[in-house]
């Protein structure tokens, strides 16, 4: 498993107060912008093909990717208009070649060992698993639950949680599967496909306590800039 899609599309609402002018993943975070972060992981966890999904300001990441040299390759999808996180997944799987694959979002870094994680998920037989980021004292985010085989059983709302597992936005899962479901052009990853999937125990969480950080509101954003860039 050496492929993996990057929702890299967000309009950034949120970080408009401090980066106006430049998609999510271009936020600069010290002297590069986020996404070299994101890459540089992948690349070190042995992805040869990564397809960055772009839509609001697609040409500063564009011009950004091609002005460095990769080895591995990294192409674009571009969105005409918002398709949602789902439809963005399905636009992109045209240019993978695996049947199974990594996604990502291209707002987060959780470096979780992606190896151990796709070795688990066909070990489980997993047609769509989530990486799972446990947490302390937290409310920025809901919770997940699982059960004693790892099957999420629930996605509880945002509220506060003394300790608990969060989504950490790295999935891995299946061309067939996905494909099967029938889904329209626009749709919610999150929505129409996670929170659906789970009532019928279709999904795993694979848990990692590794490091995780979100750059998708100023507080965090100006964390990244101290652990990241430090």
């Amino acid at each position: 498993m050496t492929e993996c899609i990057v929702l890299a599309g967000g309009l950034g609402t949120r970080l408009r107060s401090v980066v106006a002018d430049k998609p999510k993943c271009m936020a600069p975070v010290g002297d590069v912008p986020f996404i070299d972060y994101l890459l540089r992981y992948l690349l070190k966890e042995g992805m040869t093909h990564v397809v960055l999904s772009l839509g609001h300001l697609s040409e500063q990441v564009i011009a950004y990717i091609e002005s460095n040299e990769w080895t591995m390759k990294v192409d674009f999808v571009i969105e005409e208009e918002p398709l949602g996180t789902g439809g963005a997944i399905m636009n992109a799987l045209e240019e993978l070649e695996e049947d199974e694959f990594f996604i990502m979002n291209g707002d987060t870094l959780f470096n979780v060992d992606l190896f151990d994680y796709s070795n688990w998920h066909q070990e489980k037989g997993s047609k769509l698993s989530l990486a799972l980021k446990p947490m302390q004292q937290f409310d920025r985010y809901g919770s997940v639950k699982l059960d004693e085989n790892s099957r999420i059983t629930a996605f509880l709302e945002k509220q506060y949680c003394d300790e608990g597992l969060i989504n950490g936005g790295i999935y891995v899962a299946n061309r067939e599967y996905l494909e099967g479901l029938g889904l329209p052009k626009k749709f919610s990853f999150e929505k129409d496909v996670l929170e659906a999937q789970v009532r019928n125990g279709e999904v795993y969480g694979f848990e990692s306590d590794s490091y995780f950080i979100d750059i998708g509101v100023p507080a965090d954003y100006e964390r990244a800039q101290q652990e990241l860039a430090g």
